[in-house]
């Protein structure tokens, strides 16, 4: 994976991609929702792999295992968030999306954890994301909404490591890594 790519993100444990829309939650924090999406074929799961909060991420450099980034939302440009709320459905951490294109803060940040050796984030490795403020894990809680997003899974960010937190690269734009 690499600084400038575009990806959607499925869940190895319920096969849905990360997702997001211009939908704000009904309580908590009030912001931009996070959900798991089952259909492939939605634009709104694309996100667009960033530098940490306040840093540059040169296009095309490789992520490395135990890396900072921050992920963004192609469509409404808000980072990938997370804070003390709870969430709405399992009432573990909200993630939501937050900030803008120029906006957002320290708690977007997420650790890249590789569940192999590798040295890089590879597309078909299994990778975790690993909140860097709270230490909580990004994941599918298997909870499902009703409306405004009817059938979509709950996200939120979770203490342990399970399943549920492993997520893969699916379908993307990958910029291809700079050759020094």
């Amino acid at each position: 994976m690499t600084c400038g790519s575009a990806v959607k993100l499925v869940n190895v444990k319920y096969n849905a991609r990360l997702h997001s829309h211009d939908v704000k939650y009904g309580s908590g924090s009030g912001q931009q929702s996070v959900t798991g999406q089952p259909s492939k074929d939605d634009v709104n799961s694309y996100w667009i792999v960033k530098g940490p909060h306040g840093k540059d991420c040169v296009r095309g450099n490789a992520i490395k295992c135990g890396a900072t980034i921050r992920l963004m939302h192609a469509a409404t440009e808000n980072n990938l968030h997370s804070h003390q709320f709870p969430s709405p459905l399992s009432h573990n951490k909200e993630v939501s999306a937050f900030g803008g294109k120029d906006g957002g803060d320290h708690l977007d940040n997420w650790m890249v954890v590789c569940t192999t050796k590798a040295k890089y984030w590879m597309r078909d490795e299994q990778i975790r994301l690993k909140h860097v403020e709270l230490g909580n894990y990004l994941h599918l809680t298997g909870d499902v909404f009703g409306r405004p997003i009817n059938g979509q899974y709950e996200v939120a960010g979770y203490h342990n490591t399970e399943r549920g937190n492993l997520w893969k690269a699916a379908e993307g734009v990958f910029i291809t890594p700079k050759q020094n």
